[in-house]
């Protein structure tokens, strides 16, 4: 059955889909052998790539610092795996129902993949996993950020992408140049409260490959400090790790942990419990809010992101970069920020939440504890 580009796309703007663009698999033959299209579906002719936006008003409640719940499901977790995987789901559907096969393809992170063997002789270890950004580069949907963020033209930073391999041979739509949409402004270096995006101007902390005839480059991205950061353990933009962990000055912006080591730190602290101290809330929860919002939306995003998107979108909505702004600035006032040092004398404290717990309970019982011997 006839199946092209224009059905594909018409089909797309039926279902919602904010942006869709196709490319040839040609254009990916020099991706690693465990990152390429090829080695997971090897009749695939052509991939279709979509984009659905991040509402620029789910980041209000961290830029006020008042509200944490909409960033992890409307901008992250939820419209990674429930609102925009529907309509990858539905596009897949109609490319089948047109008689070729369609391969929804999950945006995992290739290299957080665990190493494992091929399950027969000659094969590839399984766990293959492509890089969504980069096929989308190849799709023709947009361009690689510097902060590694991926951008597309109507709306920069705010989508999520999703994939489709097919062997259907469409048509391809052209490859972004390179830096049309990002400016190389920086923004998202100075604002990233993880110090983990590299100067612009650092040609040394920059990754460059080729897709479809085109050098795409972008910072080498500290992904340790980020994790860490965006997860939760770092005090300058996480009050909950502030609150619970007062005389915690652990500074994520000069920490050389490496990214799975940043995931066996902060989602083991989100979900920890520790004793069963009468005065605890929440089942003990070593951080209360962590958990909670784990609980609620199986995810955990504390930064906000601060530089990569947040900074990213102010930038390219006042140089008018693309298409989706505003009639109001998205930044009103002077950003917030925590301290990262421990706010008045602690030294000898053993347990601030005993101490903090039997005072509440039982004043003065306390009284001569933490008092010099006279012997």
């Amino acid at each position: 059955m006839k199946l092209t580009s224009a059905m594909i796309k018409e089909e797309a703007k039926e279902l919602g889909i904010d942006v869709i663009g196709i490319g040839n698999i040609e254009r990916y033959k020099n991706a690693p052998e465990l990152m390429s299209p090829k080695t997971y579906f090897p009749d695939a002719k052509s991939v279709v790539v979509i984009a659905m936006r991040i509402p620029r008003g789910s980041y209000r409640g961290i830029e006020e610092g008042t509200h944490w719940h909409n960033y992890s499901f409307y901008a992250y977790n939820k419209l990674n795996t429930l609102f925009r995987p529907r309509l990858t789901y539905e596009m897949a559907c109609f490319i089948e129902d047109h008689g070729w096969e369609a391969v929804p393809h999950y945006p995992s992170v290739p290299e957080r993949s665990p190493a494992h063997s091929p399950v027969a002789e000659g094969k590839v270890p399984r766990d293959v996993s492509c890089s969504i950004r980069l096929l989308g580069v190849g799709a023709g949907v947009g361009e690689m950020g510097h902060s590694k963020v991926f951008l597309t033209k109507e709306f920069g930073p705010r989508v999520r992408l999703g994939s489709i391999f097919t062997d259907a041979e469409l048509e391809p739509d052209p490859i972004v140049e390179p830096y049309s949409i990002c400016n190389k402004c920086g923004k998202c270096v100075i604002d990233c409260p993880g110090n983990a995006i590299p100067p612009v101007k650092d040609e040394d902390k920059k990754i460059t490959v080729e897709i479809g005839g085109k050098k795409i480059q972008w910072g080498d991205v500290h992904m340790g400090r980020c994790t860490l950061t965006h997860h939760g353990l770092n005090n300058t933009i996480s009050p909950f790790l502030k609150n619970d962990f007062p005389n915690l000055e652990f500074d994520a912006t000069s920490s050389d942990v490496t990214e799975e080591e940043a995931y066996r730190l902060t989602y083991p602290l989100g979900l920890g419990t520790w004793g069963s101290n009468f005065y605890e809330e929440n089942g003990g929860s070593i951080i209360k809010y962590y958990k909670y919002i784990l609980n609620h939306c199986g995810y955990f995003a504390l930064c906000g992101a601060k530089g990569c998107i947040r900074a990213c979108m102010d930038s390219l909505e006042k140089s008018k970069r693309i298409e989706n702004r505003f009639q109001n600035k998205f930044y009103r006032k002077k950003a917030w920020n925590i301290p990262i040092e421990r706010e008045g004398e602690k030294v000898g404290v053993i347990n601030p939440f005993r101490e903090e717990g039997l005072d509440k309970l039982y004043p003065g019982i306390r009284d001569g504890e933490q008092e010099k011997s006279k012997f």
